[in-house]
């Protein structure tokens, strides 16, 4: 059975500013290997959920840098986790429009190539929200603070985090680790 929790914004965004421009000793780093962005967006992200999503292939889980799901580190895999379609352990959320953004929320950028490649966190919106005033913070072009009208890319797509579901058994609540 699963229950839905709610996410805690302010943890995620504390999180992301605390690590923008370093690394969380409890996490590999993949700077190296193709990028830590999704990796940070999903550490940002966990710390506002507390769950974790362990099937082996379509969740979203970190146990150590050789035992993770696709979807911790991966752009793509990250964006179709979050918008399954079908309730499973673990954040979820939709597509959604720049002026729906909240701190917390996600962003994701296709730059020269034909799929999507860098995963920021929104730490700060204006009202009306605009590229100038929605701040983020990321990995592999490690920035906090940093306004989305800085960055060059070809498309761009946002992320509305709603919640997240944990499982339960009778009244007893399973460890999400």
């Amino acid at each position: 059975m699963l229950e839905r929790i709610p996410y805690d914004r302010r943890a995620a965004v504390a999180y992301a500013h605390q690590w923008a421009y370093g690394r969380n000793p409890d996490f590999y780093d993949y700077e190296e290997i193709g990028g830590d962005c999704t990796n940070f967006a999903s550490q940002c992200l966990y710390a506002g959920t507390g769950v974790m999503n362990f099937d082996p292939v379509y969740g979203w889980f970190y146990r150590d840098p050789n035992d993770k799901a696709p979807a911790w580190t991966g752009v793509e895999y990250f964006f179709d986790f979050i918008t399954r379609q079908t309730p499973s352990p673990g954040p979820f959320g939709i597509s959604t429009t720049l002026s729906e953004l909240e701190p917390g929320d996600f962003v994701q950028f296709r730059f020269n190539k034909d799929v999507f490649g860098h995963t920021p966190v929104v730490v700060e919106i204006g009202r009306p929200a605009t590229l100038q005033n929605t701040l983020i913070a990321a990995h592999s072009y490690d920035a906090d603070w940093r306004p989305l009208s800085t960055y060059y890319f070809q498309e761009i797509r946002f992320l509305h985090i709603q919640g997240a579901y944990r499982e339960i058994r009778g009244e007893e609540v399973l460890p999400s680790m």
